[in-house]
């Protein structure tokens, strides 16, 4: 009888290669980017829209190159500090890494990134979890923008409805959600139901590094602070 696959042993060493040379990949297509781009930017990201992103990276591949992934491992492919650094200050963009933040090398101008990252924007729906943009509550009375197969699956979400002679019917007031607090997974179906977008996916700029210049995007901390960090 042939074993099956899903008791087949995987040791730990095969597992442990393949991170680590997934890490190595990365380190070394950061160092090349180094070399082949003029200039590296770091960017924050919110609300990340995995396809949107692929779009926004195909657009820009023939003059620049994204990393996402692990700040501890791009933080070591440019240097730690000074004393590491594989270019005289990317020390201090290593150090800016922190959080959902990724790095983009380009060889556009400045002015172009800028305006590029500034008009970067996709509208989606809020996922659970997600703050709420704003309050939204339904009022008593019949629900005409939902038809009457979807009445179970409303209940289901905890909405007081029934059928009124065929029409969704909302017995009272119900608040789907309250500006400022997490959405719950139920929230966040409602939501989707009634077409409302409270997510938007932005890429802010952090800061910029090109051989001659090193500026921040940012208020917060100031070069000596980097540098003393």
């Amino acid at each position: 009888m042939p074993k099956s696959k899903r008791n087949r042993q995987v040791t730990l060493s095969k597992t442990k290669k393949k991170g680590r040379d997934h890490k190595e990949t990365i380190v070394n297509g950061i160092k090349d980017a180094v070399e082949k781009y003029g200039c590296v930017y770091v960017f924050s990201f919110e609300n990340m829209r995995n396809q949107k992103f692929k779009e926004f990276r195909e657009q820009l591949k023939s003059s620049s190159r994204f990393f996402l992934g692990s700040n501890k491992v791009m933080q070591v492919a440019l240097g730690r500090s000074a004393s590491d650094e594989i270019r005289p200050g990317l020390h201090k963009v290593s150090k800016l890494l922190r959080g959902d933040s990724g790095m983009f090398f380009t060889n556009l101008s400045k002015e172009e990134v800028e305006r590029l990252f500034k008009e970067f924007e996709e509208y989606d729906f809020a996922r659970t979890g997600s703050i709420a943009t704003e309050k939204v509550d339904l009022k008593e009375g019949p629900l005409e923008q939902f038809t009457h197969e979807m009445e179970p699956f409303l209940r289901k979400q905890g909405m007081p409805v029934r059928l009124n002679k065929g029409v969704v019917e909302l017995v009272s007031d119900f608040v789907v959600c309250d500006e400022g607090k997490p959405l719950s997974p139920e929230a966040a179906r409602i939501l989707r139901l009634m077409g409302i977008k409270m997510a938007t996916f932005r890429l802010n700029l952090i800061c910029r590094w090109s051989p001659d210049e090193f500026e921040l995007y940012i208020d917060g901390p100031d070069e000596s602070d980097i540098e003393c960090s």
